[in-house]
């Protein structure tokens, strides 16, 4: 099969019959071998309907429903895992995506050797509100992952090899950073192209400015694992080194000071009436404790065997 098109959503059963049409009228003129794997992130409209009714119409149309909204990247992964086309193509639900972009994307890859090649949507029919912080996200992945080519990290748009997607895992909200989860596997050959965005047709986004915010958080736990996540001595000992050389000299210079009041006749305290003891003693526990908290969390949770286990109610395979 050349191509599998992933499309993960959440209530846009008005969008769905046009955009299946549209993609297949693309892949019959390219003469494709193609699936549409439709991922129903727990709509509470009439998604799944509409998706048993265009896999009737369409054996090419296939769907996977959640009982419940888990978000976009555990519908993603579960896409990938599916998938059995030598080029996955994902995209969003709402039309802002064009299927005509399909064939080039696949030339890419195929013709060109990429193993991932990203969209740009330069030209961009959103509020302000949301480019602007966009534009920043992005300046900041770019930094922080060190793919400077990529200008739209988070475009749901992409295409990869079939073995890129088989392995890599996307959990909670890593979607935005599919290319850095490609490049920490090994799949350096990372393009981009210039796609055309559409304003939305049908509905409204179902993103709010909390995204951002996570995006950000996200970004720092793959930093921090692609970084220190297989050699974690390289940066809790650095760092716990550090903080007892620090602690151990403060200690030392109270009990000096002590000392040497002492020798002096002077009035001294106690050490432990000193509040930058106390001070310094909380910051190095409660500091070191939150964050191997966080640290071993994460860990964690990479390994837990249900960490994607996703209970799907129907296939439509």
């Amino acid at each position: 099969m050349d191509i599998s098109v992933i499309v993960p959503l959440y209530n846009e059963a008005e969008s769905l019959p046009e955009l299946s049409a549209w993609i297949a009228r693309v892949m019959e003129e390219h003469g494709f071998t193609y699936e549409v794997l439709m991922i129903n992130d727990g709509s509470t409209d009439d998604s799944w309907q509409v998706i048993r009714q265009l896999h009737e119409q369409n054996p090419a149309i296939k769907g996977i429903c959640f009982r419940r909204n888990y978000g976009k990247s555990p519908a993603l992964n579960t896409g990938f895992a599916a998938a059995q086309g030598d080029v996955v193509i994902t995209m969003d639900a709402d039309l802002q995506d064009s299927p005509d972009e399909i064939p080039e994307l696949y030339r890419m890859i195929t013709e060109e050797g990429y193993d991932l090649v990203s969209g740009w949507k330069k030209k961009r029919y959103d509020p302000l509100s949301k480019t602007l912080p966009t534009k920043l996200f992005n300046a900041t992945a770019r930094r922080v992952s060190g793919i400077r080519n990529l200008h739209d990290f988070n475009c749901g748009l992409k295409a990869y090899r079939a073995e890129v997607v088989k392995h890599i895992e996307v959990y909670g909200d890593m979607h935005r950073y599919v290319p850095y989860l490609a490049k920490v596997a090994g799949f350096t050959k990372i393009g981009e192209k210039v796609v055309h965005h559409q304003a939305r047709k049908y509905g409204t986004s179902k993103f709010g400015l909390d995204r951002f915010v996570n995006g950000y958080l996200d970004l720092l736990t793959l930093w921090f694992q692609a970084k220190f996540g297989v050699k974690p001595m390289h940066f809790f000992g650095l760092l716990g080194s550090l903080m007892f050389v620090l602690g151990f000299i403060a200690v030392v210079l109270v009990g000096a000071l002590k000392l040497y009041h002492m020798w002096h006749g002077d009035h001294y305290t106690l050490v432990t009436n000193s509040p930058y003891f106390y001070l310094a003693l909380t910051a190095m526990i409660l500091g070191t404790q939150l964050f191997l908290t966080g640290f071993l969390g994460e860990l964690v949770m990479r390994h837990a065997p249900d960490r994607n286990h996703y209970e799907i109610s129907e296939k439509l395979m």
